[in-house]
């Protein structure tokens, strides 16, 4: 029987924790832009600098995975969270960018509820981040997340088809598409990081 023995290092699960609570920012600075009544150039600023801090704590913790001979799960494993976890930051920054770059005044109301769901992907994720360190009560988190990104696809069709239902002018449901692509992708961005820490606990286990 094969043993694997790993060094008790909490460095790496610090800095994942630490990048998932980033985008529990992101995704509640992305709330506040959909707010008609915000100030949307001063909270798209704010995200733009989470995500720039988001992509430097995943480079530290590429770097580190590069420097370190023995890391406490696979270094491909690791290598994967914080790229994942980054690229959905890179997705929701996109989103609040193109609000702003298309000048959108008023967003379709179904698109706080593509929202919700991001701010319930990144607060389950942020409390997953520190229990991979054990391995442990880690079921639930990517059960639920598949459930919320499965709704997510549901309200994403819907949102579809009422932007091409006729009530928009066509430059508009371009601009509009643009965006809820980039909420559905920041969506499954949280299922792939999801599914990447199922990975984990199965193969250490």
């Amino acid at each position: 029987m094969a043993f694997k023995f790993r060094p008790v290092d909490g460095t790496f699960f610090d800095e994942l924790t630490q990048l998932a609570r980033h985008l529990e920012l992101g995704s509640d600075l992305l709330a506040q832009v959909l707010d008609d009544e915000a100030d949307h150039a001063l909270v798209a600023e704010r995200l733009a600098k989470a995500e720039s801090e988001a992509d430097d704590i995943a480079g530290s913790i590429i770097r580190k995975v590069n420097q370190t001979f023995v890391t406490p799960i696979d270094r491909e494993d690791i290598y994967d969270l914080a790229t994942q976890l980054d690229g959905v930051m890179n997705r929701m920054d996109e989103a609040a960018d193109l609000i702003m770059l298309y000048e959108v005044a008023k967003l379709p109301k179904e698109f706080a509820k593509q929202v919700v769901l991001l701010q319930r992907c990144a607060e389950l994720t942020v409390e997953a981040m520190p229990r991979l360190q054990s391995r442990k009560e880690l079921s639930d988190y990517w059960t639920e997340i598949k459930r919320l990104e499965s709704s997510g696809d549901k309200q994403h069709r819907r949102i579809l088809a009422k932007l091409f239902d006729g009530r928009y002018e066509p430059l508009e449901v371009m601009k509009l598409k643009d965006i809820i692509e980039a909420m559905e992708a920041a969506i499954d961005g949280f299922e792939t990081v999801a599914k990447t820490v199922e990975q984990i606990v199965v193969k250490e286990s």
